[in-house]
C-alpha cells in the first residue's frame, strides 16, 4: 500500500488548525541547540537555526491539504509516455541482464475501496471475472518469460499486491502463485511477499500461501481504532486485525509486516499512539508507518472537494510528526528503522528485499493491469484499465501502456533519490556504477540540504538525519533536474 496525505476538516488552503506556538514546539525542524548546531562544514548560530525553523513553519503552513508528495519513481510519472514503449520492447529483446531480478504482480480486487486508496481496485468482482484476470496475468508471465532479457534469470524477490490479493479464493491463490513460479522460476531463498487484508487472512488462505512459498505477509492494519477505520471506509475491525495477526503467526509465518497510516480521518495523536502500543504487544516482525496522502483519484479527495470529509484530518506536518513518534516508539520496543517508514525486529532476516533491491537498481517485472516495471534502465507501466489489459493479452500482445528510458545520469539520480529514503546513499559507489557523479547533477541541492540539517556527507556517503527522514518526500524533488522538477521541492 501507499498512503495519502494532508488536510484539515474543511480548511481552506494554507489553514492548518494548529497554533504557531504548537507548530514551533512540534516542528520536525526542531534541530536547534542552545549554543548552535553543527550544519554542513561549520556551526550554525542560534539565529540561523531559528531562521531555518521559521522557513519550515512557513512551508508547512502553505502545504496543500490535498495531493501526494510521496516519491516512488524518478523521473516522475508524468514524464512517461506511450511513445517510449518501443524502448521497453527493445530491452526485452536484448541479451540477459545481470542485475537482481524481481516481480510485482497486481491483483485489482477488494471487498470495498477505502477512502484514501489510490491504486487500481474493483470491489465485488464475480468469480468468473477473477478467474479470467488470473488467466490473463499468467499468460502475460508466460509471454515475458520467453523474452531474451529474462532468459535463465530467477526471481530473487516477488511481491503480490493490489487491491487486496487475499480476497482471491484459496484455489485461485494457489493457481496464481504456482503459475507464476512455473513461468518465472524463483531463486532459492527468494523473498515472496503477499498483501493481506485482516478479514481475508483466513486459515485456509494462509495455509495455501505457506504451501506456495510465501515468506512475508503484509497485513493492512492501518489503525487499531474502529471509529477511525470506519471513517476511512475500512470494513475490518480491531478484532479482525488482532485475529489476522494471530492467525498468521499460527500458520507459521516468521515475517509478518503490519501497515499503519498516520493522519487518517478522525485520528488523533492519542488514538494513533494507543493503536501502535496495542500492535507492538503482538510483536510483528516489522511495522510500516506511512503519512496519509490524498491524491486526486481518491474518494477522500472528492469528499474534500465537496466540503464533506468524514471527520477532521490532521494537518500534513502533524502526520509527519506522528510518523516520527512511531519511529521513537519502535526503537524503544527494540525495532531498527531501515527506511523513513519501516522498522524491523531483525534487520538481517526481516529486511524488505523488494524495496531495498529496487532502490539499488534491481530489475523489476510488472504483471497485471496498471503494474509498474523497471527493466534495463527503462520504466514501464501496463495498460491501466483491466478490460483493455485483458483484451491486449488475449490478442497475444504485451499490454504496453507508457514508458521512459533513463540515461546513465538519470539512473544515477534515480538511485540517489530512492536511496535517501532508506537513510543512506554512497555517492562514490553511484559514480562508479553509472560513470556519472551524482554530485555533478544534484550537488547544489545536496549542499543546501546539508546546511539545513536534513543530511550530512562524509567520505562520499550521505546520511539522512531524523529531521530529514521526517520530511524526506518533501525534500527529494529539489534534487531532480530542472525539467523534472515540480513546485514544492524544498531541500534548502
Amino acid at each position: 500500500m501507499t498512503t495519502p496525505h494532508e488536510c484539515g476538516y474543511h480548511r481552506r488552503r494554507g489553514e492548518t488548525g494548529v497554533s504557531e506556538r504548537d507548530r514551533v514546539r512540534r516542528s520536525d525542524a526542531s534541530v536547534a541547540a542552545e549554543d548552535g548546531v553543527l550544519v554542513g562544514d561549520g556551526i550554525a548560530s542560534p539565529e540561523e537555526v531559528e531562521a531555518r525553523a521559521h522557513e519550515v513553519l512557513v512551508d508547512d503552513s502553505r502545504e496543500d491539504v490535498r495531493g501526494s508528495p510521496f516519491v516512488s519513481a524518478y523521473p516522475p510519472f508524468e514524464r512517461w509516455s506511450p511513445e517510449h514503449t518501443p524502448a521497453f520492447e527493445r530491452v526485452l529483446a536484448s541479451p540477459p541482464g545481470n542485475e537482481p531480478l524481481g516481480l510485482y504482480a497486481h491483483v485489482p480486487f477488494c471487498e470495498q475501496r477505502c477512502a484514501y486508496c489510490v491504486y487500481l481496485s474493483r470491489a465485488g468482482a464475480r468469480p468468473a471475472a477473477v478467474a479470467a484476470y488470473v488467466d490473463g496475468l499468467l499468460s502475460e508471465a508466460q509471454r515475458l518469460a520467453r523474452a531474451p532479457f529474462l532468459a535463465g534469470r530467477r526471481l530473487e524477490f516477488v511481491y503480490v499486491g493490489g487491491g487486496t490479493p487475499s480476497v482471491l479464493a484459496p484455489e485461485e491463490i494457489e493457481r496464481l502463485l504456482a503459475g507464476l513460479r512455473r513461468a518465472l522460476p524463483w531463486a532459492a531463498g527468494a523473498e515472496v511477499s503477499f498483501e493481506c487484508a485482516p478479514r481475508s487472512a483466513t486459515p485456509d488462505r494462509l495455509r495455501v500461501l505457506r504451501e506456495e512459498g510465501v515468506t512475508r505477509l503484509s497485513i493492512g492494519v492501518q489503525q487499531l481504532d474502529d471509529e477511525v477505520l470506519g471513517h476511512s471506509g475500512r470494513i475490518h475491525t480491531v478484532t479482525d486485525c488482532l485475529r489476522a495477526l494471530e492467525a498468521a503467526q499460527c500458520a507459521g509465518f516468521d515475517i509478518v509486516n503490519a501497515d499503519l497510516i498516520a493522519g487518517l480521518a478522525g485520528q488523533t495523536e492519542g488514538s494513533f499512539l494507543a493503536g501502535l502500543e496495542e500492535l507492538l504487544e503482538r510483536e510483528p516482525a516489522s511495522v510500516t508507518v506511512y503519512p496519509l496522502e490524498i491524491p486526486a483519484n481518491t474518494p477522500l479527495f472528492r469528499a474534500l472537494e465537496r466540503g464533506a470529509p468524514p471527520a477532521p484530518l490532521p494537518a500534513p506536518a502533524d502526520r509527519r510528526r506522528f510518523v516520527g513518534l512511531a519511529r521513537d516508539a519502535l526503537r524503544q520496543a527494540g525495532y531498527t528503522p531501515i527506511s523513513a517508514y519501516t522498522a524491523v525486529r531483525d534487520p538481517i532476516a526481516g529486511g524488505f528485499r523488494y524495496q531495498h533491491a529496487q532502490y539499488q537498481g534491481a530489475d523489476l517485472i510488472g504483471l497485471g493491469a496498471s503494474a509498474f516495471a523497471y527493466l534495463g534502465g527503462v520504466h514501464h507501466q501496463n495498460l491501466v484499465h483491466p478490460d483493455r489489459y485483458l483484451a491486449r493479452i488475449a490478442a497475444g500482445a504485451l499490454p504496453l501502456g507508457r514508458a521512459y528510458r533513463l540515461s546513465p545520469a538519470e539512473r544515477a539520480l534515480r538511485e540517489l533519490v530512492l536511496q535517501l529514503k532508506l537513510g543512506r546513499c554512497d555517492l562514490d559507489a553511484l559514480a562508479r556504477r553509472h560513470g556519472v557523479d551524482p554530485r555533478g547533477l544534484a550537488g547544489g541541492a545536496l549542499s543546501r540540504g546539508e546546511r539545513a540539517g536534513w543530511w550530512s556527507e562524509a567520505e562520499g556517503v550521505v546520511e539522512v538525519s531524523e529531521a530529514g527522514l521526517a520530511r524526506i518526500d518533501r525534500l527529494l524533488p529539489a534534487l531532480f533536474v530542472a525539467e523534472h522538477r515540480t513546485p514544492g521541492g524544498e531541500a534548502g
